[in-house]
C-alpha cells in the first residue's frame, strides 16, 4: 500500500446521506483541535489533504478518503464548547448515524491529547466503541509538546484513565517530528492486510463452481433431448405397430 496514493473520495453533511459501506474502513475520531487533521496529513504525506482549520469546531462532515481497497474515515472533531447545542446535537446524530449504519470498520484511531488527562467527551467515546464492540486503539497527540518527565508521567498514568485501558494499544505521535508513524502505518497494514493468493484461490473457486454448474446444465439439457428422442421413438413405434394388425381378425361381427 503506497500511503502518498490517496485520494479525496466523499463527505456526508447529514445523517440521511450516509450509504453502506463500499469496503473496509479505517476510521479517525477525536476532540476538536486534537490535531486530528495534522495526523491524517502526516500519515499520507500529503499537506493540506484534510484541512486543518483555524477555527476549532468548524468541520461539520464526515471526510473519506480512499486508498486502494480501504477508505480512512476523517469523523467531525466533538467536544468543542464553542458550538451550539443545535450543531452539537447534529454533530453527534451524524457520527451515531455513521457508526450503526452497518459499516466495515476494520480500526477506530481514537484521538487524546497527550499533554492532558482524556476530557469527558473522550471517556465517552472510548466507551461507545467499547459498547459497540468495535475495534480501536489509542493515538496520543502532540507527545512533542511533553518534556521527559511529563511524558514518563503521562505514560504512567493513561492506562489508569481510560476505560478498559489495560487491554488497549497506545500510540503516542507527534505530527511535528513524525514520532510514532511508522508505529501507525504498520498497524494500519497488519488490519487492512489481504491476501491476494486466497483472493486468487476463491475468485478460482468460484470460477470453477461457475463451470460445473454450466457443464451439469449442459448434461441435463443432453439428457432430456436424449429423453424426448426415445419418447419420439416409442410413438413411431406404436404407429407401425397399429398398421400391422390384422384388420380381418379385429373385424367385429354384426
Amino acid at each position: 500500500m503506497n500511503f502518498h496514493n490517496v485520494e479525496f473520495f466523499k463527505s456526508y453533511g447529514m445523517k440521511k446521506q450516509l450509504e453502506e459501506s463500499e469496503q473496509m474502513e479505517i476510521v479517525f475520531a477525536g476532540r476538536s483541535n486534537v490535531g486530528k487533521s495534522s495526523l491524517i496529513n502526516k500519515i499520507f504525506n500529503r499537506k493540506g489533504l484534510a484541512r486543518v482549520s483555524s477555527m476549532p469546531g468548524k468541520t461539520a462532515t464526515i471526510n473519506l478518503f480512499r486508498l486502494d481497497h480501504v477508505d480512512f474515515v476523517d469523523l467531525p472533531g466533538y467536544g468543542y464548547a464553542k458550538v451550539s447545542k443545535g450543531e452539537k446535537k447534529k454533530w453527534s446524530e451524524l457520527i451515531e448515524g455513521y457508526f450503526h449504519n452497518d459499516r466495515n470498520i476494520v480500526l477506530v484511531l481514537q484521538l487524546i491529547d497527550m499533554r492532558h488527562p482524556p476530557s469527558k467527551a473522550d471517556i465517552n467515546m472510548v466507551n461507545f466503541l467499547i459498547e459497540m464492540e468495535l475495534p480501536f486503539i489509542v493515538v496520543l497527540t502532540k507527545a512533542d509538546k511533553l518534556n521527559r518527565a511529563e511524558y514518563a508521567e503521562r505514560m504512567s498514568k493513561i492506562r489508569d484513565e481510560v476505560p478498559a485501558g489495560e487491554d488497549v494499544t497506545f500510540v503516542p505521535i507527534s505530527s511535528t517530528k513524525g514520532t510514532g508513524f511508522d508505529e501507525l502505518k504498520e498497524i494500519i497494514l497488519d488490519v487492512t492486510y489481504v491476501d491476494e493468493t486466497i483472493e486468487q484461490d476463491e475468485t478460482d473457486e468460484d470460477e470453477e463452481t461457475e463451470e460445473n454448474s454450466e457443464i451439469e446444465d449442459d448434461e441435463q439439457n443432453s439428457e432430456t433431448e436424449e429423453n424426448e428422442e426415445a419418447d419420439s421413438a416409442d410413438v413411431v413405434d406404436e404407429e407401425i405397430n397399429i398398421d400391422d394388425v390384422d384388420l380381418e381378425e379385429t373385424k367385429l361381427e354384426v
